[in-house]
């Protein structure tokens, strides 16, 4: 369908370049460097023929592929995000093409004795005889999401080089900061002029999600009071301290290692602190919209426990909510699951339709009006060293795409 090595040398050109978000900053994107490969894919979309391509301040990129036939169908989107994690580092990436991977180890980097085993990784033995495209140990791979970047520009090539594939009106937008959740918040759903889209954001080879976490990041602070430690009782208050008591009082097993499926958890991500302040910054995960008010609940209540222990405002807890299930979005048009499901059935892949332990764009796009369910891209091991992607599993991903640019412009 899609020339193989034309789809590998697209992923990794777009790979090595580093894209890295940043959370600390206020400004869209939020790194400069996002801006090398934005305008790069805004060329590309022009040369592989697509329309009113454009990018806006902010670098979201849209086109679109005109419809091929003569009669009206509905407007669909493809979207995907060029940022990727600060969780790792994106820079200097270099990766590592395994042809006929052999289901054995694959040393990723020799010198520092970084091995991506099926022993760790179990999911690797699906891959058996296929092309992997693997970091060097050292970076992120970034296939979180420009193997969903590639997926969809090879469509779209692939679409206007064979006409007699009847489509209706197609957008395609691209995005930055999703990584840092704010992907979706100055995307113009109005100006995009789509009635539904599908992220290409997803991960195993099948994956169809409609379902996210309710999200939300919490700022606890704990205020201390530091003197001479000769002469501190009575008198100090380390925050420290008071710090590890407030995380041991939350849920121990309600954190990321011990949860699954629809389950959620309080994740503590980073810490900093001294005798005088310490800040513990979490962020919370539940599917049921109850349970997620509820876990923000707990926070705010085991501050006020403590403060009213220690007899003084110590603690204080800053929520902010991020974005919610889409599901509540979704259910009233499941036709666009069904269809996706459809696409990816003609396509020899049995879809796996399961909640999203995290979220996507896609979230933030259906509540503001673009219903968007989430479509595999086919990458592992996101935002680390081990990650990695079968070639087979993206050429699939194109093929998803292209069956349901099919799917939709057909006759009713």
């Amino acid at each position: 369908m899609i020339d193989k090595q034309l789809l590998i040398d697209r992923f990794i050109s777009y790979v090595t370049v580093d894209t890295e978000s940043d959370p600390d900053s206020d400004s869209t994107p939020s790194t400069e460097k996002q801006w090398e490969l934005a305008n790069a894919l805004v060329k590309e979309l022009k040369e592989i023929g697509m329309e009113d391509v454009s990018i806006d301040e902010n670098a979201y990129i849209m086109a679109t592929l005109p419809s091929n036939l003569d009669y009206d169908t509905p407007v669909i989107g493809f979207i995907s995000h060029f940022d990727t994690s600060p969780d790792f580092t994106g820079a200097n990436v270099k990766p590592k093409v395994i042809e006929n991977y052999n289901g054995k180890d694959i040393v990723l980097n020799e010198e520092q004795d970084i091995v991506l085993s099926p022993d760790d990784f179990e999911d690797l033995l699906l891959y058996k005889g296929q092309t992997l495209i693997t970091t060097d140990g050292t970076t992120l791979l970034g296939a979180d999401d420009k193997a969903g970047i590639a997926e969809i520009v090879s469509a779209m090539e692939y679409l206007i080089q064979h006409p007699e594939i009847k489509h209706g009106k197609i957008r395609v937008g691209f995005t930055p900061d999703e990584e840092i959740g704010r992907g979706a918040h100055k995307f113009d759903v109005e100006k995009f002029g789509a009635d539904w889209a599908y992220t290409m954001d997803g991960s195993e080879i099948g994956e169809l999600e409609y379902e996210n976490f309710n999200a939300a990041a919490a700022v606890v602070s704990i205020q201390g009071k530091i003197v001479h430690p000769g002469y501190a009782k009575g008198k100090m208050i380390n925050s420290m301290y008071i710090a590890t008591q407030y995380i041991n009082s939350l849920p121990r097993l309600e954190t990321p290692e011990h949860t699954e499926d629809r389950q959620g958890f309080f994740h503590l991500h980073s810490m900093e602190g001294e005798v005088d302040s310490t800040k513990l910054k979490y962020i919370i995960r539940d599917h049921d919209a109850d349970h997620f008010a509820a876990r923000k609940e707990v926070m705010e209540n085991l501050a006020s426990e403590l403060n009213a222990e220690y007899e003084k405002e110590l603690i204080t807890v800053e929520i902010k909510d991020q974005y919610f299930n889409m599901r509540e979005k979704i259910e009233p048009v499941m036709h666009i699951v069904k269809i996706a499901e459809k696409a990816m059935k003609e396509a020899s892949i049995e879809p796996i339709i399961k909640p999203i332990r995290g979220g996507t764009d896609g979230s933030q796009l259906s509540y503001k009006g673009l219903p968007c369910p989430n479509i595999f891209a086919g990458g592992h091991n996101f935002h680390g060293r081990y990650e990695y992607v079968p070639v087979e599993s993206m050429l699939k991903a194109i093929e998803v795409i292209v069956n349901i640019a099919r799917l939709v412009g057909k006759k009713k």
